[in-house]
């Protein structure tokens, strides 16, 4: 059983607490489910995820605004259980962010079925020479009469081939770079729309590159104003990068757990494993990785549940310590275990698959940086 100790810190209310344990029964009940269909399976988490109310937490009918702990706490116990599960939660709420956060009503109807579980969605924002480089797309959109037509092309775009409802981030024009990108709610059977090539990586998930020839939509398609696109895309980013580190911590907490178990009832040269002080060293990094991460994790989400605009520093950071230490973590639990750690099947073996991603997606590490510096950098001019 994982530590749930910091359960216990001031940075959540009593009705985050309540939502952790339902949630862990749940996910003791359900979790994890069979992946050898990684389409089926992710279609049918969403449906129970739905059914079962957890995704009503994914979106807002009613005001622009998330719980983000609450998001952290899901993704995090979720990911402790089964990364497919973590996967089918997260897109729910990040490929409908813009919508929550700059939707009108029209739009916003889409919600009532994405957080029943009845309608999957799919965030489009990456393009082959525009991934961590958002600035740089090249999807164009252009305006016919009443109607927009989008030609260009997508890649990585996580449900991509199951989603029925994409979010796609396309250049209108307004200005150069950044200035000049909006935001368009897509059905997928929107003539125009081709799933190009279907994404396979070394933790599976549903992934596809999509092509767009002269897909026409309505005016009414386009979320919120024209040309503030790029910031729109950063506002949700904001608030779905924290839970990228949330989904690193549940998988660092199990590689943890795993290690835990391992060391104590195996036996090395006459004596339990975890009475040999390089295993003790090794276990006190991965507990403290683990603790230092959380703290950036909560913190973060409380920072923006307590009212700040933005939390660009505080989400870099907790997604960047959180996924470079899950690494780690996981790497050492991998080390704990000898051979069986590379056994495929073995879980510390799937851990260690499906970290690597999270280093990258939604932003690399190494881009989390530049905004970190940025940001203490823009701190110091203003003094």
């Amino acid at each position: 059983m994982a530590d749930r100790s910091f359960l216990d810190w001031p940075f959540l209310d009593d009705h985050h607490r309540l939502l952790a344990a339902d949630l862990e029964a749940w996910c003791a009940a359900n979790l994890p489910v069979d992946h050898t269909d990684v389409d089926a399976a992710c279609r049918n988490l969403v449906t129970r995820l739905g059914a079962d109310g957890w995704l009503g937490h994914s979106a807002n009918m009613e005001r622009p605004e998330l719980d983000l702990r609450a998001l952290c706490l899901m993704r995090e116990t979720l990911a402790r259980h089964d990364g497919l599960a973590d996967f089918a939660f997260a897109m729910q709420g990040l490929g409908m962010g813009p919508v929550t956060l700059f939707g009108d009503e029209q739009q916003k109807q889409w919600l009532l079925q994405t957080m029943a579980g009845t309608a999957v969605a799919g965030f489009a924002l990456s393009e082959p020479a525009s991934g961590s480089d958002v600035a740089n797309l090249a999807t164009t959109a252009s305006p016919d009469g009443d109607d927009w037509v989008i030609n260009g092309e997508k890649t990585w775009i996580s449900n991509g081939g199951i989603a029925d409802i994409y979010t796609v981030f396309a250049r209108t024009g307004e200005g150069p770079g950044a200035r000049g990108l909006s935001c368009f709610l897509v059905p997928a059977d929107t003539p125009g729309i081709t799933i190009e090539e279907r994404i396979d990586v070394i933790a599976p998930h549903p992934l596809a590159r999509l092509t767009f020839a002269n897909m026409r939509l309505p005016a009414s398609a386009l979320i919120g104003t024209a040309g503030k696109g790029f910031g729109m895309a950063m506002a949700v980013l904001d608030i779905f990068r924290s839970t990228v580190g949330a989904a690193a911590l549940g998988f660092a907490r199990r590689a943890l757990d795993e290690a835990l178990g391992r060391v104590s009832t195996r036996e090395l040269f006459g004596a339990p494993m975890a009475a040999m002080p390089t295993v003790q060293s090794s276990l006190a990094e991965m507990a403290l990785d683990v603790d230092a991460a959380a703290l950036l994790i909560y913190r973060a989400a409380w920072t923006k549940d307590d009212g700040a605009a933005r939390i660009s520093r505080e989400a870099s950071m907790a997604k960047l310590h959180a996924t470079e230490i899950a690494q780690s973590v996981i790497d050492k639990a991998v080390q704990l275990h000898g051979g069986d750690g590379v056994r495929s099947g073995q879980m510390v073996e799937r851990l260690y698959r499906e970290i690597r991603a999270l280093r990258i997606y939604e932003g690399a590490s190494e881009v989390q940086k530049l905004i970190i510096a940025r940001q203490i950098l823009d701190g110091v001019a203003e003094n």
